[in-house]
């Protein structure tokens, strides 16, 4: 092995021994701390051993590059740095091939605060913001890991390097993008991976360029949320559907790899097949029913049952109930199928016209009331109406709940079945003879008859009689002393007697006295010439408006505390 003078001797190159300049040397004593260094000048150098890399691997006689730090130390030791050295070196060599913009492989070092430190000859800087498209949480998993960066910024003066692998990532995409948008067409399956959920789809990473892959694409079936269907970093195969290079977007589609199942749904759901589904959706016009995964049929409110009247759909079906259906129609261009549940039942109205002929006597329950008449259920999901004029021969019903209550058990006669309707009317004053047929029999001009005042009015009072007639008696014929107001004389439910005075067939109705209870003949035919000259209005010409004044005047009166 040559001496560093015999080596001295040989190189054309004079060496230059001055602080900062690169030197070669040769180790001639590896000490615990430090290792010493002879570089050919008149005293040996050291290094400290925290330089090396193992300095249990450094060998008397290795040649090692140096940086002279010092000539002479306060011992006269020559400072020398094997780091420095090489940093120096690297640092040329990285000026000399490498400027900004250009690229350069590195390991990643460590991570310090806003980035990693890489070693590319020399330390340099990865802010954290130019490691990837997106910026990491963890930095510590790139540790190790050698990559290609873009140099950025060299600073000479502090002898500092900035560094971006994430331009380098970023123009890759680009030409991988432009690539992709040249060689791909609409239809092509394509292999991504699932980079973003959203409420209304997912994007879609292929490989260079993001795809949109829209709810509404990713099943025929019905989907709340992409969720349901996808994962964050799932692999997927997808079909392009369509393609904006102007605006690098692309539509993606994954159902699209199944046979759309309304190709031939005439097939799957004939018209009048009975079939099964899940209650999906309740809204109030009806239920939707999934038949298979992208079929769904609609239940309209009004195909859930024959009798009942649904207010809506959840007062009958639940969401998730499996139920059986008929189909009633099918439009394949809209996608849509009607079906019905009550179609699974005979409807009880195709025989209603044959079980309830008009003229039959049927019994059953009030089950509700309204201003115009009783309903009366004469059988699950059939109701007859009796309508107030049809209460009663003889008196006037204003609300049939004078007469009814929710519950009471009635007896009526069918008068009309309306099957186009659905309307079946009923009468209970039609089972019993009308009291006015045999009114001669009944009744007769002087008779003296018994009877409880009923209702009030301005003009008079009506008086109950037996057979459910009423009789009217004037404010002029309650007493022989004038009435200025009927509430002063009588009282509802007062019992009076009176007389027959006037009997009018053709209108219905009974003339009545208070006051004639003790009259002559004589007195009586006077007192008859007296109210058949009664003004219009006072009469008893219109007794239906006697009627009406009478609740009138009941309305008005004060209720009892």
């Amino acid at each position: 092995m040559l001496t560093m003078e015999e080596a001295l001797k040989q190189s054309s190159a004079p060496i230059r021994f001055a602080a900062g300049e690169i030197v070669k040397g040769h180790v001639i004593e590896v000490r615990p701390k430090e290792v010493l260094v002879d570089i050919g000048y008149k005293s040996e150098g050291v290094i400290s051993g925290n330089e090396f890399v193992d300095i249990k691997v450094v060998k008397v006689g290795d040649e090692v590059d140096v940086l002279i730090e010092k000539l002479e130390d306060k011992e006269g030791m020559v400072v020398l740095s094997k780091e420095k050295a090489e940093f120096k070196q690297n640092w040329d060599k990285i000026l000399t091939n490498c400027n900004e913009g250009g690229r350069i492989a590195g390991k990643v070092k460590a991570v310090v605060k806003g980035g990693l430190i890489v070693h590319i000859g020399v330390e340099a800087f990865l802010p954290a913001s130019q490691i990837d498209v997106m910026t990491p949480k963890n930095l510590a998993q790139f540790v190790g890991n050698t990559y290609e960066f873009k140099v950025v910024k060299i600073n000479q003066e502090r002898q500092n390097i900035v560094l971006s692998r994430r331009e380098l990532i970023e123009a890759e995409r680009t030409e991988r993008r432009q690539k992709l948008l040249a060689d791909m067409v609409p239809g092509d399956i394509r292999k991504g991976t699932v980079k973003n959920i959203t409420d209304f789809g997912a994007f879609i990473d292929l490989n260079g360029i993001d795809g949109l892959l829209h709810i509404t694409d990713m099943s025929w079936g019905r989907i709340g949320h992409p969720s349901e269907v996808l994962k964050v970093g799932q692999d997927i195969d997808v079909v392009v559907l369509d393609i904006n290079k102007e605006k690098e977007r692309v539509s993606l589609g994954l159902k699209q790899k199944m046979t759309n199942p309304w190709d031939a749904i005439e097939t799957k759901f004939p018209v009048g097949a009975k079939v099964k589904g899940k209650v999906v959706n309740l809204v109030p016009y009806g239920a939707f029913v999934e038949l298979e995964p992208g079929v769904e049929g609609l239940v309209h409110v009004t195909e859930l049952s024959w009798t009942k009247r649904v207010a809506k759909p959840s007062d009958i079906l639940k969401q998730g109930q499996d139920i059986e259906a008929v189909v009633l129609g099918i439009n394949r261009d809209e996608q849509k199928i009607s079906l019905g549940i009550r179609q699974l039942e005979s409807n009880p109205w195709d025989n209603a016209e044959a079980k309830y002929p008009p003229g039959t006597r049927v019994k059953g329950k009030i089950r509700n009331l309204t201003s115009y008449g009783a309903f009366i259920e004469l059988e699950e999901g059939l109701d007859g109406m009796i309508h107030v004029s049809d209460i009663s021969w003889t008196r006037k019903i204003n609300h049939p709940r004078e007469v009814f209550k929710k519950g009471d058990e009635v007896e009526a006669q069918v008068l009309e079945v309306d099957k186009a309707n659905q309307r079946i009317a009923v009468g209970v004053k039609q089972i019993s003879t009308d009291p006015w047929e045999k009114i001669a029999q009944l009744y007769k001009v002087g008779d003296l008859v018994q009877g409880k005042v009923t209702k009030l009015a301005s003009f008079g009072a009506f008086v109950g009689l037996q057979h459910e007639i009423d009789g009217l008696v004037h404010i002029s014929q309650v007493s022989e002393e004038r009435v200025d107001k009927i509430k002063n004389a009588l009282k509802v439910g007062q019992d009076v007697n009176a007389r027959v005075i006037k009997i009018d067939r053709s209108d219905r109705r009974i003339g009545l006295s208070i006051k004639a209870a003790n009259y002559s003949q004589e007195q009586l035919k006077a007192e008859q010439a007296v109210l058949d000259s009664l003004k219009p209005g006072e009469d008893l010409v219109a007794l239906q408006h006697a009627f009406d004044a009478a609740d009138e005047a009941i309305k008005e009166e004060p209720k009892p505390e």
